[in-house]
């Protein structure tokens, strides 16, 4: 049990570490150089991302990318890597996935108790925020972390293994998941004309493809 709770305090150290550096005035914007807000064109100049990486998810009704984040070492980090989602070009949400083995041992109140020294007071809302996985398309938050229109909030992952820090530009994600809805409103909708051209692509080329094939044998063709 006292190795458990030595192995669960050392973790905790780490955790505080692997969110910053230094512990000065709560800064619920930031992350690891990253800023809620920020540009894409910024976010791939901070370590730890690859511009070249970034996909698009939706192009209409907004352009709807993601890029991928990760901790410079990977053998001494708490975190696994970041998900950065963004609306027409801004950071508009941070999901931190800690590495499980890293944060084992560790309870609810430890991580609180880590993340407050740099985001501040926490509160334990009974809400949940939409955080999508194979598991479900949302979690309950165990604890916030907010500041006019930012917010961080702590999460089980979807597996329940380890933990997750979501960050969140409220108006932006708002209009992220608005955007995300009407997206595939407008999919669905147009799913049987888009299933039609395909069909009529898929005819067009196999006639082509036996009017060549006619012609060749047509004239080679010997009795």
């Amino acid at each position: 049990m006292l190795t458990l709770r030595v192995l669960a305090t050392a973790a905790s150290a780490a955790l505080l570490l692997a969110i910053s550096p230094t512990a000065q005035a709560a800064d619920v914007v930031g992350y690891r150089g990253l800023r809620l807000g920020m540009t894409l064109v910024a976010a791939g100049k901070v370590p730890g991302t690859v511009p070249g990486e970034a996909t698009v998810i939706h192009k209409r009704p907004a352009l709807l990318q993601e890029l991928r984040w990760r901790p410079g070492s990977t053998t001494s980090d708490s975190v696994q890597e970041a998900l950065l989602s963004f609306f027409n070009g801004e950071l508009s949400r941070i999901v931190v996935t800690y590495d499980r083995y890293r944060v084992e041992g560790l309870t609810s109140q430890d991580m609180i108790d880590g993340i407050s020294q740099i985001y501040g007071s926490a509160t334990t809302p009974k809400a949940d925020i939409p955080l999508h996985s194979i598991y479900g398309e949302s979690a309950a938050v165990i604890a916030r972390w907010q500041e006019a229109d930012s917010s961080w909030n702590l999460v089980r992952t979807g597996d329940g293994a380890s933990f997750a820090l979501v960050g969140l530009s409220m108006r932006r994600e708002a209009l992220s998941q608005a955007a995300v809805t009407e997206a595939d409103r407008l999919d669905a909708a147009e799913a049987p004309q888009r299933e039609a051209a395909r069909q009529a692509k898929r005819d067009a080329d196999e006639s082509s493809a036996r009017d060549k094939a006619r012609t060749n044998n047509k004239s080679g063709f010997r009795p």
